[in-house]
């Protein structure tokens, strides 16, 4: 199970990141065009395609964790009991969690010290470079807190929970 509203979120993020990919093709292709076939490169494309890679990236690998389309092994999780896969997992959460919330913190500063300077040919915020990383901190940290509620909702019981004991009365 997951919640309505953060799926909707990942899906607009996947939109987002998906016009961001196709500008990205786009502003890529006319760069090459304009200094192969016009012999005169467009200079702004090379900085705004770099800021789509990262509009691109960040927030999809944040839907990737969500998601578990990211690189993982699970061959020794898959060995364990279904209680200590649970456990790992959540601990796994927490520390994906963490690394989101450290996001969040270590990019406010370069946000807010950056914001004042324009990025050279097209003259957006500089600052614009560095949210991806605290909206993709904020999607992280949300999207662990939503798998560890689901976890800790269907943590498997104990089998012999509620049986009565041998021999007991």
């Amino acid at each position: 199970m997951r919640w309505k509203i953060v799926d909707r979120l990942a899906r607009a993020v996947t939109g987002i990141s998906s016009v961001a990919l196709v500008l990205l093709v786009v502003f890529t292709g006319w760069q090459v065009w304009g200094r192969y076939v016009l012999n005169d490169t467009p200079t702004w494309t090379e900085k705004a395609a770099l800021l789509l890679i990262l509009i691109v990236a960040l927030p999809m690998a944040a839907v990737g964790l969500r998601e578990n389309f990211h690189l993982g092994i699970d061959y020794i999780n898959d060995l364990l009991p279904a209680r200590a896969q649970t456990i790992l997992e959540v601990i796994n959460s927490i520390i994906l969690g963490g690394f989101g919330v450290a996001m969040i913190f270590g990019s406010w500063p370069l946000v807010v010290g950056t914001w004042g300077r324009d990025i050279p040919l097209i003259g957006l915020p500089q600052g614009l470079q560095y949210a991806p990383l605290i909206l993709t901190g904020a999607l992280i940290v949300l999207f662990m807190v939503e798998r560890i509620w689901f976890l800790w909702r269907a943590a498997p019981q104990d089998p012999g929970e509620g049986a009565p004991k041998p021999g007991g009365l």
